[in-house]
């Protein structure tokens, strides 16, 4: 068992919070934290927990058109080409013993409006067949920029460590 935690992230918050989730799923099993510039279309057969997360553009996964607005905004090239919701889309049907988990970075401000990337890849990956360990988690931003609040990445490393304790669980009932 290993897992792969795959992000986009436009100005290194939802990078940094996909490496706190790796640290904590790192108490539990080898995991690869990688970008989605960098991800191929599917996990290797060892990866059985995948974790996908990225930014929360316009109340969902980012577009290329929200995409390069944060580039226009300073935000870095890092999977401007396609983003999580492009990765996802290209997923091929799943095994049964693969489980996946989604997060998000928002902005604090608006944590009651509607819209999330994390419940949008949810979306996408249950219509895709894919199990979900876990409810979509959101962290988040001081403001679109960053910083990330307080206390976000020990959030985020407890989260990772929870979803990879949940997922042993789950395998060793199997």
């Amino acid at each position: 068992m290993s897992a792969l935690v795959v992000y986009e992230s436009s100005f290194g918050n939802t990078e940094a919070v996909a490496r706190a989730v790796g640290d904590g799923i790192a108490r539990h099993m080898p995991v690869r934290v990688v970008s989605v510039a960098d991800a191929r279309s599917e996990a290797t057969d060892d990866e059985t927990l995948v974790v996908v997360g990225g930014p929360t553009h316009a109340f969902g996964m980012s577009r290329e058109g929200t995409r390069r607005e944060a580039q226009e905004r300073g935000g870095h090239a890092s999977g401007a080409e396609a983003g999580v919701r492009d990765w996802v889309a290209r997923l091929p049907a799943d095994r049964a013993d693969r489980l996946y988990a989604t997060f998000d970075t928002r902005v604090a401000q608006v944590r009651h409006l509607p819209g999330s990337a994390a419940r949008s890849a949810a979306r996408a990956l249950h219509r895709g067949g894919h199990h979900a360990v876990g409810d979509p988690e959101s962290f988040y931003v001081a403001d679109v920029e960053g910083p990330l609040l307080p206390d976000e990445l020990g959030r985020a490393e407890d989260w990772g460590s929870a979803l990879a304790g949940a997922a042993t669980s789950i395998w060793s009932e199997t």
